[in-house]
């Protein structure tokens, strides 16, 4: 492919998506990985969907709400042209209620999902002990939300590339070319080092990485909801794991390296729910997450660079924000259309 209308540079789920929206649009792609797929964040484990409370809204909130809204059908789309699976499911999440306050608490941002989730999720208050598959509730009651959905990150990644494929893209593996095309928009999504480069050259931080560590283990329960305890991600996978996540860690001598902290994370996992406690682990991860210092997703023109445009800083919400993430910025690189939110903007 000699000439493209988009370069995107970042094998994670946001440079691959950017590169799926354009390249489903029609667009001429080519996307460069100097290292691996999900070599960064995106490689992880978890890949937990999940919403904010339906409460003090704000347009984080609701770009977030339109994203896991459009998720379905947008990786139904990437299975469809490269036939593999993302892992995707919409099947709910549970979250135990620690006493009579935070129930009714809960009762109330079941109102507010009424209205804001425009009646296509629900966040209930329920009874809980109907399952083995329940963290203990010490009100008795848990909160059921019908937004939250999950995926396999490294199935849903590879699913992504071949789409990329399918539709005529390159993906561009071991590349570290340091001159971008003139004629043809970049985006840069390159994680952690990504926010690096940014804070040099604008002279101010603009984000960090922190370190996260997951595992996932053996345990059939691809139909059951994901769950959310003790700050814990417990997340059933199509591929008969369970993905249990994640530390957030400010200081750290290895940002790859697993350590006792995972030990400690699996254990209250056991304790939160016992039905794991025979489950053999299948693999462990860790790695730097991009954070930007506004806490939203960077998304928009690279300050005094024309032509070259950002995406970065999804930290936990990166696999949810994809879709519509991907959307805006091609809407603005591809159909000149600017509708990202100004909490994004760079």
């Amino acid at each position: 492919m000699a000439r493209v209308d988009l370069t995107v540079r970042g094998g994670g789920v946001t440079g691959l998506g950017v590169a799926w929206e354009a390249a489903r649009r029609g667009a001429r792609v080519r996307l460069i990985e100097w290292e691996r797929i999900g070599a960064g964040a995106s490689g992880g484990l978890v890949g937990a969907l999940s919403p904010h409370v339906p409460e003090g809204w704000n347009p984080k909130k609701a770009f977030q709400l339109d994203s896991l809204l459009m998720a379905e059908d947008w990786w139904r789309g990437v299975e469809a042209a490269s036939g593999l699976s993302s892992g995707y499911a919409r099947l709910g999440r549970l979250q135990p209620l620690a006493d009579a306050e935070a129930v009714a608490l809960a009762r109330q941002r079941a109102e507010g999902a009424e209205t804001l989730w425009q009646g296509r999720a629900e966040w209930r208050v329920i009874p809980s002990g109907a399952s083995p598959w329940e963290p203990a509730s010490p009100s008795g009651w848990l909160v059921h939300d019908t937004l939250s959905a999950r995926l396999h990150p490294r199935m849903a990644l590879a699913a992504l590339s071949e789409a990329i494929r399918a539709k005529g893209g390159e993906v561009l593996l071991g590349r570290e070319e340091t001159e971008d095309p003139a004629d043809s928009p970049v985006v840069w999504a390159t994680g952690t080092a990504g926010l690096e480069a940014l804070s040099r050259d604008l002279g101010r931080k603009i984000g960090d990485g922190v370190k996260g560590q997951a595992l996932s283990l053996a345990f059939p329960a691809e139909d059951l909801p994901q769950l959310f305890t003790e700050g814990l991600h417990i997340i059933p996978h199509a591929d008969g794991t369970v993905a249990i996540g994640s530390t957030s860690e400010y200081q750290w001598q290895d940002a790859q390296a697993v350590d006792d902290q995972l030990d400690a994370l699996h254990a209250r996992a056991i304790a939160a729910l016992p039905v794991l406690a025979e489950a053999p682990v299948t693999a462990r991860w860790a790695g730097l997450r991009p954070r930007a210092r506004s806490r939203a997703p960077l998304v928009g023109p690279w300050p005094g660079r024309p032509g070259t445009f950002v995406a970065n800083g999804g930290f936990k919400i990166g696999f949810g924000m994809a879709p519509k993430l991907a959307a805006t910025l091609v809407d603005l690189i591809l159909e000149g259309r600017d509708t990202i939110p100004e909490g994004f903007r760079l």
